[in-house]
């Protein structure tokens, strides 16, 4: 028998959303694959939120239609919320209990046998590197092991999608890492993860998709590497030993910018094997010597701020 394609972990159509007469979402398309990382950007107030609020139940779209896990938010929230995980930016842990019993808590919500629940919160304890704090108050933990305790809670249903929303924004640099290995582990395990983020480096690192959401509109959809591709800048910057080798470079390369006071010419380019074979070719039938070269490509800054005209501003309020 042929192999059978996964149905999506969520899609939505056409999904509406307005606030009395401002206009949040304004016919919103999304598939996010199962067992992926699909990360939303936008800048504050283009309705990344607002989508993750309707997806897992929150609140009701006027109009459109959408699958979280196979089944409709708006006709069957049991169900969705049955299959999800949600982390917001804003922490659900209780400062007055330990870890282990904030995740307790959350175990007997979801009623699982007395003896599964203390199996299930000793082993996010141990995924979470929460063991030794684990009979701490939460309010003596720091921002990096709030977030991490805050991400355990969630998954102690086991849910198929995640939902996190901002997760890492005010962490540290090796906090931040140490939430990304976790999502790593998450989707390697089948976990569905959809991701809204204020670091565009963050979705670089993690998404297996992204979407860029402005006013309320899909600006753009794809990989990092498809919508890195939608934007110029690319160049390959050639630096010279001597005043010689850099004068006649700019001479045969006219199209390149200059950089005199350091020998250097910026070469507008894709960044590809073929084009910077052509280039250093070009250079050699030339007799020119090149003391070191490097290629640059746009990033995810630069798509953001062509597909929005803003740059997103890192731990800005939404």
């Amino acid at each position: 028998m042929p192999p059978t394609t996964a149905p999506p972990a969520i899609t939505t159509t056409a999904l509406r959303k307005s606030f009395g007469d401002q206009v949040v979402l304004d016919g919103i398309d999304l598939t996010v694959a199962e067992g992926t990382v699909f990360a939303l950007l936008g800048p504050n107030g283009a309705g990344k939120t607002t989508t993750v609020q309707i997806l897992s139940t929150l609140i009701n779209a006027d109009s459109g239609e959408a699958r979280v896990a196979g089944h409709d938010p708006a006709r069957e929230p049991d169900a969705v919320r049955a299959a999800i995980g949600v982390t917001g930016q804003f922490s659900a842990v209780d400062n007055l209990l330990t870890g282990e019993e904030n995740l307790l808590l959350m175990a007997d919500l979801h009623h699982l046998p007395r003896r599964e629940r203390r199996a299930r919160a000793r082993g996010l304890l141990r995924m979470f590197d929460l063991v030794d704090a684990a009979g701490k108050p939460a309010a003596t933990y720091s921002g990096g092991m709030r977030r991490r305790l805050d991400l355990a809670m969630g998954l102690v249903g086991r849910p198929r999608v995640v939902f996190l929303d901002e997760p890492t924004t005010g962490l540290d640099p090796r906090s931040r890492h140490a939430m990304w290995q976790i999502v790593r582990e998450l989707v390697a395990d089948g976990v569905t993860i959809f991701l809204t983020t204020q670091y565009l480096e963050e979705a670089d690192q993690l998404a297996d998709r992204i979407a860029v959401l402005d006013h309320g509109r899909l600006v753009a959809q794809g990989t990092a590497a498809e919508l890195k591709r939608l934007v110029p800048g690319g160049h390959v910057s050639l630096c010279f030993a001597d005043q010689a080798a850099f004068d006649t470079a700019a001479r045969v390369l006219p199209e390149s910018s200059r950089n005199a006071a350091d020998l250097t010419l910026h070469v507008p380019g894709d960044g590809g094997v073929q084009s910077l074979r052509h280039l250093l070719d070009l250079l050699d039938s030339h007799s020119i010597a090149v003391e070191s070269l490097s290629v640059h490509t746009p990033d995810l800054d630069d798509v953001f701020l062509a597909l929005t005209g803003q740059p997103e501003k890192v731990g800005a309020p939404r």
